[in-house]
């Protein structure tokens, strides 16, 4: 199977959303392959379908200081916060001919950042309670999706350089008592974003047993 891969930079939350619906639907017709979209926000929280306002613990006049965008998504989940520094990977996935399983969909998406991780040295897990990706607790990888038609949208975001104190807005995930964590954080240095993906894209092609091939959105 082929997946072409987007790196599309920083991109407005409401814009990956209109393409991802776009790719969405051209994928249902199978008049394109899968597609693997990575890219960056800029400050945005997003609210899942299941997401508690609550868990937004500032004001909207506040966010709009701080140059947050808040966005009421149809992904699964709660709140969470993206920012640049952040790496997202947005698959658009055809699950029908890998078992219709949902539950192994989110276990490979967890396996590709933990085989992502340890090329750098950073020995992360799974919390069998929580999706995700987690070190000590800690969580530096959330997962949110979509399916229709076993097909797939959203995904993951990968805390490389991410700006912690903005989680503080926020139950990240509807947590209260678990923080997060950045890759940048545990190694003490500024991470290449360039590196991160040139290591995410090789996992992911091992593990959906794909061929990756760059593209760009029509």
């Amino acid at each position: 199977m082929k997946c072409l891969v987007y790196v599309l930079g920083l991109i407005e939350y409401g814009e990956s959303c209109r393409m991802q619906r776009q790719l969405m639907r051209m994928r249902m017709a199978d008049s394109i392959p899968d597609v693997l979209l990575l890219l960056e926000h800029p400050p945005t929280l997003t609210v899942g379908k299941t997401g508690r306002i609550e868990n937004i613990l500032t004001s909207a006049e506040q966010l709009r200081k701080e140059g947050i965008s808040l966005f009421f998504s149809d992904r699964g989940g709660d709140v969470t916060y993206h920012g640049p520094g952040q790496m997202v990977a947005y698959p658009i996935l055809s699950l029908k001919n890998r078992g219709k399983d949902v539950h192994l969909y989110v276990h490979n998406l967890e396996e590709v950042v933990i085989r992502t991780l340890k090329d750098f040295a950073i020995d992360a897990d799974r919390d069998k309670n929580h999706p995700g990706v987690w070190i000590d607790r800690k969580e530096i990888a959330a997962i949110g999706l979509r399916i229709e038609k076993w097909t797939t949208m959203h995904g993951l975001a990968l805390n490389v350089n991410s700006n912690l104190s903005h989680f503080s807005l926020i139950n990240p995930c509807g947590f209260t008592e678990r923080k997060v964590t950045s890759m940048s954080k545990i190694l003490g240095r500024e991470m290449s974003m360039e590196t991160v993906i040139s290591r995410f894209i090789p996992h992911f092609s091992e593990i959906f047993e794909t061929v990756m091939e760059s593209g760009s959105p029509a």
